[in-house]
């Protein structure tokens, strides 16, 4: 019975875990052209969601069917042992089977999880995990964070806009922590971040009782509930739950001469702690692992596993501390481990921990797999995990966006004003980021998806100056993005280009909600407002640096504008000069921008008189103005109703006029508009006539806002068509 369950749960398991993966496919291939076939956009919209519900149906089906097999598996068990932990003898080798039997965790009660996370890069690693938790959770999360001022603005802004119901977020700013651990010599690459794990039960509120400390390099498999029951197990003086550490580091027979901290036994891995605050407090914990640590230096002289140094050296000391947790709560694959002991098949894994410096890289029987479900919760799409946990009072972010609508479903425009109000989930600063702010300086602001992604080597070669830059990407993508950005030399060499990716959520390009983003996210004081598909002219960055303090841009509201070209090669000698830029116009090779099918959008510029300017010179708002401008950075934000392609930068154009901005064109920039293919918005905006009407109907409700906005000098945009 016992077999025929264990095989019952191996095949749920794989299943449900097969589930994102074909539900990703499954999105991708029906939405690869939503127009096909028959049926109205409306209709085959409504489908796909049909689909995408039935999907996710079966998933919670699947849900519950592998937790009753887990349920019947934990009896069976039961009945072959009345401890916690089952020992079977294999040979001369034993196999913990991790067995908890303790009542079910109430659903609605808190979790509370701590995480110590510092720069960039560990706030992509901190989204695989937590992605992972949400996916098997079933009770509210509070995450506290011990971070660096980068990894705070990165997930809070995160957390903000991913808006799952049920999770509550703190920090704790890391630079209050150091002066309590930056006294310790530490050879781990984790450096001073690895030891704020020893300073948790000062630096977490006083009335927290209890918490688990989870590594950023761990994913997890199961419900995380599961491992919180834990502390109901812990007895007396024991505050402190860890798993036995899975290599020979602490046994100091890895090579000659090895001489590891002390510890009991093989040691304890602290990648997945269970602390009991309470307890800890009242042994003074900062005291005692201060101590125990002072009089060790003295003969190591410094860490080399960071807090698991101390962790170890204190338990040494105090065993009574210490919980030992069963192995497959932390299954390491580092290197020299014996983790394959810790379990015999799916259902025994509950947390994997990548503790080495190769991570994915690493060596191990079954690396593969483990590889693979890993994969899975990075590419995961994070915005299926918004789901509502009923009952607790936790009201999901699908409610909150309805709750912000004026309209109601019978609106034929529903669809665009729905949007409008959806918040999408933003991952800030992606990559490595370093800016040294410079008085005067400007920033290229962008937007792009990943079909313009070729555009960005380019355009790091044109302008050497800051960049910001918003990517609007599935999570698939945006770690096609992250491997494209690693293996290219141009980029990587860029340090002051800062990428923020939008997750992918709705129907609609949300090009002015990029542009906020990527504007909002500028160093410095001045701003160039441009788009992805323009080259700028050799030398523009520090021509634009002298121009704005000499246009007086910080006392003025000015809006400096960068005449705009176009070619139809995709091939093209790039003009060196203003002259040589003339000479490609009398020749054909270049045009001005849109002039064959839109020429308002930047005839007020008055090419013929730039051809011979030497000197700025001002020119009139007009209708269907939308020039490519430098301005500060305190300009209006994008209006977002408007959504894929028409009238979003017009609007913004028609609204920096409306404050009294000035237009001046500079005599001697310019940029020069790359071919490509059209985008899905400009086809969708040339078939649909519901599109077009609906784009008409927002336009009209946006001149009436600038009328009530800025009164009687604003009334001429009425008459605008």
């Amino acid at each position: 019975m016992l077999v025929r369950l264990k095989k019952k749960l191996l095949l749920l398991t794989l299943i449900l875990g097969a589930v994102p993966v074909i539900l990703m496919l499954y999105l991708v291939i029906s939405t690869d052209d939503p127009y096909s076939g028959e049926g109205s956009p409306g209709q085959l919209e409504t489908r796909l969601a049909e689909r995408v519900n039935s999907v996710e149906e079966q998933n919670r089906l699947l849900r519950k069917q592998l937790s009753q097999a887990q349920s019947q598996l934990l009896k069976a068990h039961m009945s072959l042992a009345a401890e916690n932990d089952v020992v079977s003898q294999t040979g001369n080798k034993s196999r913990v089977k991790c067995i908890n039997s303790e009542p079910e965790v109430p659903k609605c009660e808190v979790i509370q999880v701590a995480i110590v996370c510092a720069g960039y890069n560990s706030t992509r690693d901190v989204v695989t995990l937590i992605k992972s938790v949400l996916f098997y959770r079933r009770n509210p999360l509070h995450f506290h964070f011990i971070s660096d001022r980068v990894a705070e603005i990165i997930l809070r802004n995160l957390f903000t806009t991913w808006n799952v119901a049920g999770v509550e977020v703190s920090f704790y700013p890391a630079d209050t922590v150091k002066p309590d651990i930056s006294w310790i010599p530490n050879r781990h690459y984790s450096g001073v971040y690895g030891l704020m794990k020893l300073t948790l039960p000062k630096t977490l509120p006083a009335d927290l009782d209890k918490v688990l400390v989870l590594d950023t390099d761990v994913t997890f498999a199961t419900d995380i509930a599961e491992l919180w029951k834990i502390f109901r197990v812990l007895k007396e003086k024991q505050a402190i739950g860890l798993v036995e550490n899975q290599s020979d580091w602490y046994l100091g027979k890895l090579w000659k001469n090895h001489r590891p901290w002390p510890a009991l036994g093989r040691g304890f891995n602290t990648g997945v702690i269970l602390l009991d605050l309470k307890i800890l407090k009242e042994l003074n914990w900062m005291q005692m692992w201060r101590l125990i640590a002072e009089k060790e230096l003295m003969s190591m002289l410094a860490t080399s596993l960071a807090d698991q140094d101390i962790f170890n050296a204190v338990l040494k000391q105090y065993p009574y501390m210490v919980y030992k947790l069963p192995c497959q709560w932390n299954v390491q694959l580092s290197e020299n481990t014996r983790s394959e002991q810790c379990y015999s098949d799916v259902s025994d894994l509950k947390i994997i921990h990548w503790n080495s410096p190769m991570k994915l890289k690493v060596k191990n029987k079954h690396v593969e797999f483990f590889r693979n479900m890993y994969l899975t919760f990075l590419e995961y799409d994070g915005n299926l995990l918004r789901r509502e946990l009923f009952g607790c009072g936790t009201p999901g972010s699908a409610n909150q966006v309805q709750e912000q609508l004026i309209s109601n479903e019978d609106d034929e425009c529903y669809d665009f004003r729905r949007e409008r109000v959806l918040v999408h989930r933003t991952h800030l600063y992606y990559l490595n980021y370093n800016y040294q702010y410079m008085e005067d300086d400007v920033t290229l602001v962008a937007q792009l998806s990943m079909d313009r992604l070729q555009m960005l080597e380019m355009i790091c070669k044109h302008w050497e100056g800051p960049i910001s830059i918003a990517l609007y990407m599935s999570d698939a993508e945006a770690q096609q993005f992250l491997r494209y950005a690693l293996g290219s030399e141009t980029l990587m060499s860029r340090k002051n280009v800062g990428y923020h990716v939008v997750y992918r959520d709705g129907q609609f390009y949300p090009v002015n909600y990029l542009r906020n983003v990527a504007l909002q996210q500028a160093p410095t004081p001045y701003v160039f407002l441009a788009d992805i598909d323009f080259l700028p002219m050799y030398g523009l960055y520090e021509y634009l640096k002298k121009a704005a303090p000499m246009m007086e841009l910080s006392t003025q509201k000015k809006a400096l504008v960068v005449p705009a070209f176009e070619t139809q090669r995709y091939r093209l000698t790039f003009p060196k000069s203003k002259a040589e830029l003339l000479t490609m116009l009398d020749m054909g090779t270049l045009f001005t921008f849109r002039f064959h099918v839109w020429p308002q959008g930047h005839a007020p510029t008055n090419f013929a008189k730039w051809r011979t300017a030497t000197t700025p010179y001002t020119v009139s708002w007009e209708s269907d103005f939308e020039p490519y401008v430098v301005v500060r950075k305190d300009v209006p934000l994008y209006d977002q109703r408007f959504m894929g392609f028409g009238w979003n930068k017009v609007a913004h154009t028609m609204e920096l006029d409306a404050q009294g901005y000035e237009f001046v064109v500079l005599p001697n920039a310019f940029i020069i508009h790359m071919p490509h293919a059209p985008s899905f918005d400009i086809a969708k905006f040339r078939s649909s006539s519901l599109y077009r009407k609906c784009l008409k109907v927002l336009k009209g409700e946006f001149q009436r806002d600038l009328s009530k906005k800025y009164g009687i000098k604003a009334l001429k945009y009425l008459s605008v068509e």
